[in-house]
């Protein structure tokens, strides 16, 4: 048989940056959100959002505190990382933008909570979204990572999971050659994920004790600053 060399490419639908915060700035957060929910001046953000979260909470948080400043640098950060990934997985030129914070807020999720299929919005064109999780109940923390094959007999292997949607899917896909257009995720303390704001995704809701604690926002990626500065001769 005659030697050939054999490339193989793909093309992205959506890219996801994922890393695990420190064990340390988690609990910062949570003792900045115990607070919160105890202030009589906290900011209800429901009416914001389309979270069906009608036995916890949803609210503002202040993403310049001393206790969340380091999860709002990180994210930050790593809307950098973002753009030279997205340049490298599909080939264009890397853009450059600095990021703002448009909104930040937590959700105090409790067992029939959840949020349905949505999207979020910035006040830029372009726009990146993150969720990371603070609380996680046993009965979610305990699951495996979801695969397709684990939803049949009612199996709640994604009760809780948060899932993105970037295409139509069907259960001819593998058949058909055809990637899936959805990916599930399973709630970790400190696991941070950030995602383009205009993927959809929705959070399915769980049973038994115990809080689900998000945290999630929004950022808009801002042209960069032109230096107005003139030299006088």
């Amino acid at each position: 048989m005659t030697k050939l060399t054999v490339k193989a490419s793909v093309a992205p639908a959506v890219l996801f940056l994922e890393t695990q915060i420190p064990a340390k700035v988690v609990v910062g957060l949570n003792k900045y959100l115990n607070k919160l929910l105890t202030d009589k001046n906290k900011r209800d953000y429901a009416p914001s959002l389309v979270g069906q979260i009608k036995q916890g909470e949803q609210l503002l948080m202040e993403h310049e505190h001393k206790s969340v400043k380091p999860l709002t640098d990180i994210v930050s950060w790593l809307t950098q990382i973002y753009l030279e990934q997205f340049a490298r997985v599909t080939g264009l030129e890397k853009v450059e933008r600095r990021p703002g914070m448009h909104s930040m807020w937590s959700v105090h999720s409790y067992a029939g909570d959840y949020n349905p299929l949505h999207d979020h919005g910035t006040h830029t064109q372009m726009g990146i979204s993150f969720t990371t999780w603070t609380m996680v109940p046993p009965q979610i923390a305990n699951k495996k990572e979801l695969l397709n094959d684990q939803l049949f007999n009612a199996s709640g292997a994604c009760d809780g999971f948060l899932e993105f949607y970037f295409g139509k899917s069907s259960v001819r896909d593998r058949e058909e050659l055809k990637p899936s257009f959805a990916r599930s995720y399973k709630p970790e303390v400190g696991r941070l994920l950030l995602f383009p704001s205009w993927c959809q995704h929705c959070v399915f809701p769980f049973k038994g004790e115990g809080e689900r604690r998000t945290i999630a926002g929004n950022l808009n990626m801002l042209l960069p600053k032109v230096d107005t500065d003139t030299k006088k001769d």
